[in-house]
């Protein structure tokens, strides 16, 4: 079955449409991203923009048109943190809806978790596996038998803490200070983790830039395993740039320029709660988790249950 999947964060905006063969395996027909920053201003504000709102239906409009042409038996658009916490989420989601077609489902952390581990455990055991997805407004930590979306995000806490460009140290500290605070609240005594995959852009950006990739190849970067002395050294390399020069780093999109910093601050928390020196950068995420929950009908409805 041929599915759709457009992934409405709180950065960015992103498309997979995939055939779903009867055992679950996966393969990408067109895969997209665009960073369109729908969370701006919502930890201040509480609620949408109407430019983050317009920005991100102007893709999604666009992204129909890609799904229509590729000829979809099924599409979803799920929508995470940002749309979750605004207070016109719903609405948000209602208007998605109505101007491209395309059924907005809000998803709840525990559900975002559930998609996400499926979608980083396709092709690997998860015994002893953590996946860190970490997002705009939300990070999640799922294992088997366990999950948490915690209040964490590149975007939330870029703009509760780096106000100065680029970051003062104390700003960078408070970040890690408040990061590593609610990680310690969500971290499960006798959590068995052996492995840390990560998932999402920081991950992914982090090997680009270890990999010095003219051109992003998920080839290359899913698998790649980061140390915590090369996380260190690219979180002091990046922070002490300001925004402009950050752009111009070799492996890193200038568009996740200005949440590089924060991304890498959370990454290094994560590793530090849980003992691990490594972690697992990997491509395989939320949207290969719901392209397979949607071509088994098992992707709700918006408003129901998971």
């Amino acid at each position: 079955m041929r599915t759709a999947v457009v992934d409405v964060g709180t950065n960015s905006t992103r498309l997979l449409v995939a055939d779903v063969d009867p055992g679950g395996a996966l393969r990408e027909v067109v895969r997209e991203s665009l960073v369109t920053r729908l969370g701006d201003g919502l930890e201040a504000g509480g609620r949408l923009r109407p430019d983050a709102r317009e920005r991100v239906l102007g893709v999604v409009e666009r992204y129909a048109g890609v799904i229509a042409e590729l000829g979809a038996e099924r599409a979803v658009a799920v929508l995470t943190s940002a749309a979750r916490d605004a207070a016109d989420g719903a609405d948000f989601a209602a208007e998605l809806t109505a101007r491209t077609g395309i059924e907005g489902a809000i998803l709840g952390g525990d559900e975002e978790a559930e998609l996400t581990f499926a979608g980083a455990t396709a092709t690997r055991s998860p015994d002893g596996l953590l996946v860190v997805d970490i997002g705009g407004g939300s990070t999640e930590l799922v294992a088997a038998g366990f999950h948490t979306s915690m209040q964490v995000g590149v975007v939330r806490h870029g703009e509760r803490h780096l106000r100065d460009d680029p970051p003062t140290p104390a700003q960078l500290g408070a970040l890690a200070a408040d990061v590593r605070a609610t990680v310690a609240a969500a971290r499960p005594p006798g959590l068995d983790v052996r492995e840390i995959v990560a998932v999402a852009g920081t991950a992914t950006s982090c090997a680009s830039i270890d990999l010095a990739l003219e051109v992003y190849d998920t080839r290359r970067i899913e698998g790649h395993v980061l140390d915590r002395a090369t996380l260190e050294a690219q979180r002091d390399r990046l922070a002490a740039l300001p925004l402009e020069q950050r752009r111009q780093v070799k492996g890193l999109h200038p568009d996740r320029a200005p949440v590089i910093v924060p991304g890498i601050l959370i990454l290094l928390e994560v590793l530090g709660a849980f003992g691990a020196r490594t972690v697992i950068a990997s491509d395989r995420d939320i949207l290969h988790g719901a392209a397979r929950a949607l071509a088994r009908r098992q992707l709700p409805r918006m408003g129901e249950p998971f």
